[in-house]
């Protein structure tokens, strides 16, 4: 009922702080614990009395406040790097961009293919296997302290790239599995819209820089996290509009603010509602998820996560060593875009709508799952996966600022 609002998220708070500190304990990731816990609970939990977990009542605004969680996790990341650095590096994004397409778009394709199902289930199944998820992507950036590290302009390329290619993507598939037609010139107006969109925010950005640095001389804190607050929630909400993703509005917001001289400030104050609201939206993506319909899925998705670490693998890695990265940077670049997400689950639920096959639901909610737990646990180790496979390949050796720090370094000088 509708008085239980304010308990049941506090409930939900309760939840997520329990996995922070189960998580700071084991020294884990809280994402894929975040997601583990929201689908621990949900719509097909017991409830006893006032102590529901269903979240009935209070699911439409933990999803909203996960909403903010994104906008804050890639505005965040955003404030990390200047459009400078990503201007710089614009022609190895797209190259990069082109190779990460090739590769997992045509394995995407593929697993479907084989297993005999339908076209309009292979271009759903397709696209929920060929795209990372921006905030998990993120969040293990910040957490593993890897913004400062020169590959992750091409991850974050890479995730621009990727959304201009979801603007043509989901206007095709929608058209084909909604409607049965899709238009060309709507497709690609479509795609030149969201990169207009994008070169526009750069452009203006760079060009309008002194006039934000006087618009942002505020004494007063709370006068300036309103309206820091509200250029990041307008522009991000105008992307949403123009069918560009949210969360790429917010990385521009903070790509472009982290030019001026307010860039400090700016992270002092949002670090807390990063934190806060990211770990609201993991959850609240766990919530969407029911354990109990995953059984029939299991070995499409078992196969579709070995196909979906093979590509985005041998992508990053091919990339990252034409743009001229290390060896163990490329190994960074392919691990750290393993996680699958937000998209993926918005595919699915335009599969439903659309009356296909009812395993694409269990499907894809298992596949992120999985991926969700690899992806951090994969990027976190990557520094050891990148020494088992340099005996393979005979890679090169790690540099020392490639090095891990004190308790690791005996282990990689036994491991030669």
């Amino acid at each position: 009922m509708e008085q239980h609002l304010l308990f049941e998220v506090g409930l939900a708070l309760g939840i997520i702080a329990f996995a922070g500190l189960l998580s700071s304990r084991l020294r884990f990731s809280i994402v894929p614990l975040l997601i583990l816990a929201g689908m621990l609970v949900g719509p097909q939990t017991p409830h006893f009395g006032v102590l529901d977990f269903r979240f009935i009542d209070s699911a439409p605004l933990i999803e909203f406040l996960g909403r903010l969680g994104i906008l804050f996790l890639l505005f965040h990341l955003g404030l990390e790097f200047s459009v400078g650095r990503l201007v710089k590096a614009g022609r190895s994004i797209i190259r990069g961009g082109i190779i990460y397409m090739a590769i997992n778009l045509t394995l995407g394709l593929l697993l479907p293919f084989l297993l005999g199902w339908p076209f309009k289930e292979i271009l759903i199944v397709a696209g929920i296997t060929t795209i990372s998820s921006s905030a998990i992507v993120a969040k293990m950036i910040v957490d593993l302290k890897r913004t400062v590290r020169p590959e992750t302009e091409m991850i974050l390329g890479l995730m621009m790239f990727q959304d201009v290619f979801v603007a043509v993507y989901l206007s095709v598939v929608s058209g084909l599995v909604l409607t049965g037609a899709t238009s060309t010139m709507n497709v690609l107006a479509s795609a030149g819209l969201a990169l207009g969109f994008i070169i526009g925010i750069v452009f203006l950005g760079r060009k309008l820089l002194s006039q934000l640095n006087r618009l942002l001389n505020i004494p007063s804190d709370e006068v300036f996290m309103l309206v820091l607050f509200a250029i990041l929630v307008i522009i991000a909400g105008f992307s949403e509009t123009i069918h560009v993703a949210e969360a790429i509005g917010a990385l521009l917001v903070g790509l472009v603010l982290g030019e001026t001289e307010h860039r400090e400030r700016i992270d002092k104050l949002v670090v807390p509602f990063r934190d806060l609201f990211g770990a609201i939206f993991f959850f609240s993506f766990g919530l969407s998820i029911d354990p109990l319909a995953l059984g029939g899925a299991v070995l499409p998705a078992l196969a579709a996560v070995g196909l979906t670490l093979t590509g985005n693998f041998a992508s990053g890695m091919i990339a990252g060593r034409m743009s001229g990265y290390s060896h163990m940077a490329s190994t960074n670049v392919g691990l750290t875009i393993t996680s699958r997400g937000e998209f993926s689950i918005i595919l699915a639920k335009l599969a439903m709508a659309g009356g296909l096959l009812p395993i694409l639901q269990p499907f894809a909610a298992l596949y992120v799952l999985i991926l969700a737990v690899l992806g951090p646990l994969l990027t976190k180790e990557s520094r050891w996966i990148y020494i088992s496979l340099s005996r393979i390949f005979r890679w090169p050796a790690l540099k020392d600022k490639e090095k891990p720090k004190q308790k690791q370094k005996k282990a990689v000088a036994e491991s030669y």
